[in-house]
């Protein structure tokens, strides 16, 4: 099923989610960092890191919504969707009161604060592999007869023409 939220040939959602996850995964281990050492800079850091990704986290749900009103009911891939997209907000939803935790001083977060990043993160792990698992298995955001040789995505031709 070809993604219907596309920018130069590309489907965009998982272009944009890059951002997001590597940020708030990047917040996670600056956490990790400061419950062993101690170091405020490196809470400093994970607040930063947190409100980035969050920010990532709102630009690259449109263009996934706009692909799953696309998919066909009754399938698979909509009920996988359905959970990736939910799972995906309850993470934003962990790392906003993660961040809300400690916009007061970033430096010497509360430990709940870093609770909610690690459970965001592992959540994260699992919705991750949910999109994965729509694209890699179901054929979600790929174009109608991709294959090896496809012409470039920013010509006319369609995937399933040669070469």
């Amino acid at each position: 099923m070809e993604s219907r939220a596309k920018l130069f040939g590309h489907a965009i959602h998982p272009v944009l989610i890059v951002f997001p996850l590597g940020l708030l995964a990047t917040g996670v281990v600056f956490d990790a960092i400061y419950l062993i050492w101690g170091n405020p800079t490196m809470a400093t850091v994970a607040h930063y890191m947190i409100l980035a990704g969050i920010i990532g986290g709102f630009l690259a749900a449109p263009p996934g919504w706009i692909d799953w009103f696309a998919i066909p009911s009754g399938t698979r891939a909509k009920s996988v969707g359905l959970i990736h997209g939910l799972g995906n907000n309850l993470v934003l939803l962990l790392f906003i009161a993660s961040w809300w935790l400690r916009r007061d001083a970033p430096e010497t977060p509360e430990m709940l604060a870093s609770v909610l990043s690690f459970a965001g993160a592992g959540l994260a792990l699992i919705t991750g592999w949910l999109g994965g698992e729509l694209v890699e298995r179901l054929g979600v955001g790929v174009d109608d007869g991709a294959h090896l040789d496809a012409p470039n995505s920013l010509t006319n031709k369609s995937a399933s023409d040669k070469v």
